[in-house]
């Protein structure tokens, strides 16, 4: 099964969150301008929310059914990619969010677009060694402890932590959680 029929099936049929991300509602505040890139926005639930407060997204995800749930704004451009071959603009983002999602090909490229003191905001998984702990199945898709902020070195940390969470099935899980400024 390919990628896309992969995640319009997950997001048909399994339930995704639909609240914004309390690392996003408690942080798009530093951010000066207002045009920002929601990476691998599912169905929205942070792309609607940033369209709130004023800015002008542009939400990218391979699902073509997870875009469909999108409201149609003049705020808000869906962009149907698959994002391990998406390249993003240079100095165009005041913003960029990568939320459970993770494809280091896209690191470079976040860095180069971001604006000038643009912010990123990225939170996922990270490998739990203890027992107990949920993993995904691909140890492809879980960060390394501390790989955030050494791979966004180029940019002022000025936050990052690694912490357990619950996940929305209720299973421990390990998450890490980084913001830069560019």
């Amino acid at each position: 099964m390919d990628d896309k029929t992969r995640w319009n099936a997950k997001h048909q049929n399994v339930p995704m969150p639909n609240s914004p991300s309390n690392i996003v509602i408690k942080n798009v505040q530093p951010s000066h301008g207002k045009r920002a890139l929601d990476i691998a926005c599912g169905t929205g639930r942070n792309t609607h929310y940033l369209a709130k407060l004023g800015y002008e997204v542009d939400a990218v995800d391979i699902s073509d059914y997870a875009l469909s749930q999108i409201d149609r704004t003049n705020q808000i451009h869906t962009i149907e990619s698959d994002l391990t071959n998406y390249s993003i603009a240079s100095n165009s983002y005041d913003l960029i969010i990568n939320i459970n999602y993770l494809e280091r090909k896209l690191f470079s490229s976040m860095i180069e677009g971001l604006t000038n003191e643009g912010i990123l905001i990225f939170e996922t998984f990270i490998t739990a060694h203890e027992a107990g702990y949920h993993n995904p199945s691909n140890p492809d898709f879980l960060l390394r402890s501390n790989e955030l902020p050494t791979a966004f070195s180029a940019l002022k940390t000025l936050f990052y932590e690694e912490r357990d969470n619950i996940n929305m099935y209720g299973e421990k899980v390990k998450i890490a959680s980084y913001i830069g400024q560019k």
